[in-house]
């Protein structure tokens, strides 16, 4: 795995039951994708190669105004190492969620 992308997803909408509604529209879309990822309080991080994550980026924010946003702003986090493995979810935060 080359490539770990953190992304926060924030659509801007009027309350926050519109919000969740939407960014679990985008987490679904993540979830689609079928690499490894970790949905945390702030952002969900996702895991694998690297042009393939920036695809699924910028999906997210097409994802979030076909839900409805007007539009969204996002915070990303990119980790990338073209010649070797970046460090994993697992090792990064495995030893708290077992």
């Amino acid at each position: 795995m080359e490539a770990s992308v953190a992304i926060q997803s924030l659509p801007q909408v009027a309350d926050d039951e519109e919000l969740c509604r939407i960014v679990d529209e985008v987490i679904a879309y993540i979830a689609e994708q079928g690499y490894n990822y970790y949905v945390g309080p702030f952002e969900t991080t996702i895991e694998g190669p690297y042009d393939e994550l920036m695809e699924i980026v910028k999906g997210c924010q097409y994802i979030a105004i076909r839900a409805g946003a007007p539009s969204v702003a996002a915070y990303v986090k990119i980790t990338y190492k073209p010649e070797g493995e970046v460090l994993s979810i697992d090792k990064k935060i495995g030893k708290y969620h077992k």
